[in-house]
């Protein structure tokens, strides 16, 4: 079977950006070029993507990744072995860090004054309390209490000036919200986002898209969202995947630079 460019990427998770930036560093060419200049891959070359996003996962560079399935000594079955393994340790370390999300979270956007109202006043310090423990239970001690130590570490005045700026943060995502998610004035108040969000981690591209997704489809980030405006959430959901989308390019932009030296 042969896949066009766009088919591939829906069908890998990727950007058609990303193979034609794969393509031009000769890590995964197309099986053949139509006519109409219109890129065609194989299942061989499916099974070599799949390949290349294995070793992504492993933080390996690209031209590392190119050597690695170049060598002819490359076996597909071994390096799944070696995949799965690899995997099922970083498993482990991505949910207690989804978990720690959902638990600062309630940092991020609680206590900030709306109206005069709370726009977090349903969850009380009990509930709190059960994700926390419940995050400890089934994901493991270290990213809560990594998370949650460096809050602590904060003065109580230092965590209302970072409570107040993270709600004005959204305040402002939400009275800007008729300019697109992808205008230069609410991609400028996402930018302070990222750099507010250090005050509890610091987010990678994956959790700043996983953020945007929980922001919309996460019930009680949800509801959250749809007490400062009914659309904020769908609309975080979108101007987060750009801002993130963005973020990307230039990174691969900075790597064919490097690449190019």
């Amino acid at each position: 079977m042969a896949y066009t460019v766009k088919q591939l990427a829906q069908l890998a998770g990727v950007s058609a950006r990303t193979l034609h930036y794969y393509d031009e560093i000769g890590l995964l060419k197309p099986t053949s070029v139509g006519g109409n200049g219109y890129r065609y891959y194989d299942d061989e070359a499916l099974f070599r993507l799949q390949q290349i996003l294995f070793y992504r996962e492993m933080d390996l560079d690209l031209l590392r990744i190119k050597d690695l399935l170049d060598d002819p000594g490359f076996d597909r079955v071994t390096a799944l072995q070696t995949h799965r393994r690899s995997l099922q340790t970083k498993i482990e370390r991505l949910q207690t860090l989804i978990q720690t999300i959902d638990t600062t979270i309630l940092h991020l956007v609680g206590e900030v004054n709306m109206s005069k109202q709370k726009i977090f006043q349903g969850f009380s310090e009990e509930k709190q309390k059960a994700y926390e423990q419940e995050a400890r239970q089934r994901w493991g001690e270290a990213g809560v209490n990594e998370s949650l130590k460096l809050w602590n570490s904060y003065s109580k005045a230092q965590q209302e000036q970072i409570l107040q700026e993270g709600g004005q943060i959204y305040q402002e995502l939400a009275a800007n919200m008729g300019r697109g998610p992808a205008s230069p004035e609410v991609q400028a108040l996402l930018a302070r986002w990222h750099q507010h969000l250090r005050h509890f981690y610091e987010p990678t591209l994956e959790v700043l898209s996983g953020l945007g997704n929980a922001y919309n489809e996460h019930p009680d980030f949800n509801a959250t969202f749809t007490a400062i405006h009914p659309d904020l959430p769908p609309f975080l959901q979108q101007a987060i995947a750009h801002y993130v989308d963005v973020l990307e390019t230039e990174w691969l932009e900075r790597e064919l630079g490097i690449l190019k030296e």
